[in-house]
C-alpha cells in the first residue's frame, strides 16, 4: 500500500516552510513572481501574475487526480511567500515522484532556501512517504536550473530530446536527473553538510 497521500502535508525548516497550496495564497504568489519577472526567462513555465489563479486551479486539480502534491514556498525570516515547489508525475506503485514545476522570487534565488527546500522534499519522500526514487527534470539549456540540480547530488539519466512544446512553441529537450532510495542516505549527508555552511 502506497504511504503518498492525497494531501500534501506542511514542512517546515530552519529558514523555509512548505504549506501546502490554498487560492488564498494567490495575491501573495502574483506578487512574488514579479519579483525578477520570471515568466521572462524563456527557457522555464513561470504563470504570469495575471495568470496565477489559473496556475493554481490547475495545480489543485492535478491535487485531487492524485498525480500533484502542491506546495507554496515561504521564507520563515519575513513569513514571505516567495515560490511555488510540488511533488508532481506521481506514481504510487512503484512508488516514485518528481519534484518540479519549481520557481522562485529572484530575491529568493542563491540564498540557500531551495537547497533546504529540496531537503525536506527529499526527505518526506525517502523517508516518509517510501519512494524508490526520485526524479528532477529541467530544460537542456537551463544551465542554471541543471548545475543546481547535480549540486543536491542527483545523476542524469538522459535527455529526453524534442520532449514538450514550451509556450513559444518551441521544443525542449528535457534533461532527467533521479535520486535513488540506496543513494539517499549520502546525498542527504551532502545537503546537511552544504546547509550548516550556508
Amino acid at each position: 500500500m502506497s504511504k503518498i497521500p492525497a494531501t500534501p502535508p506542511m514542512l517546515s525548516g530552519a529558514t523555509v516552510r512548505l504549506e501546502p497550496l490554498q487560492h488564498t495564497h494567490c495575491a501573495a504568489l502574483a506578487e512574488a513572481v514579479q519579483d525578477g519577472q520570471l515568466w521572462t526567462v524563456w527557457c522555464t513555465t513561470v504563470p504570469r501574475p495575471e495568470q496565477m489563479q489559473a496556475e493554481i486551479d490547475r495545480r489543485l486539480a492535478l491535487q485531487d487526480a492524485g498525480s500533484m502534491l502542491p506546495y507554496t514556498v515561504i521564507n520563515t525570516a519575513d513569513n514571505r511567500v516567495v515560490g511555488m515547489t510540488s511533488y508532481m508525475n506521481i506514481d504510487r506503485n512503484v512508488p516514485r515522484v518528481e519534484i518540479g514545476s519549481t520557481w522562485y522570487a529572484a530575491s529568493a534565488q542563491r540564498t540557500g532556501l531551495n537547497t533546504e527546500a529540496k531537503t525536506l522534499l527529499l526527505t518526506h519522500a525517502f523517508e516518509t512517504m517510501g519512494c524508490s526514487v526520485v526524479e528532477l527534470r529541467t530544460h537542456f539549456l537551463n544551465q542554471r536550473s541543471r548545475k543546481a540540480i547535480e549540486r543536491l547530488g542527483a545523476k542524469l539519466d538522459g535527455v529526453l530530446r524534442s520532449h514538450m512544446r514550451m509556450a513559444d512553441g518551441s521544443l525542449r529537450d528535457t534533461c532527467v536527473y533521479s535520486i535513488i532510495a540506496t543513494e539517499w542516505p549520502a546525498v542527504k549527508m551532502h545537503l546537511q553538510h552544504g546547509l550548516r555552511r550556508v
